[in-house]
């Protein structure tokens, strides 16, 4: 008899929280918020804007473990989109430190280069 494989639940919370970017001067993220939904996430960003920093708004995002059989996240992934570009959010821990990539996809046709960022953040 063929014992059913359970499907190994990978557990959001080393990812929840408030990330800010550890550069204050940066012209991308400057904060994300974590928040576990189940054995899923919401991820809630914030782009570098003045006065105040732009809310990209809460998207639901994707969780990783380091492989098939573990359970703690170690990565995670998000897209938002805006009228004028997608972009797609990579992050992982490393040392405490949430790791976090951003690649901008340009869709309004402006001749500007889709670009790569990364960006350090802590608690």
């Amino acid at each position: 008899i063929k014992t059913p494989h359970v499907a190994v639940a990978v557990s959001p919370l080393p990812l929840v929280g408030t990330w800010i970017n550890c550069d204050h001067a940066t012209r991308n993220l400057v904060r994300v918020m974590i928040a576990a939904n189940g054995n899923e996430i919401t991820v809630h960003a914030f782009g570098a804007c003045t006065p105040t920093p732009c809310d990209w708004g809460q998207v639901n995002g994707l969780v990783y473990a380091d492989n098939v059989a573990s359970a703690p996240v170690v990565a995670f992934t998000a897209s938002y989109t805006f009228a004028f570009k997608v972009t797609t959010i990579v992050g992982h821990l490393q040392n405490g430190a949430l790791i976090v990539e951003t690649f901008d996809h340009f869709t309004d046709n402006s001749g500007r280069a889709d670009y790569h960022s990364i960006n350090i953040m802590s608690r």
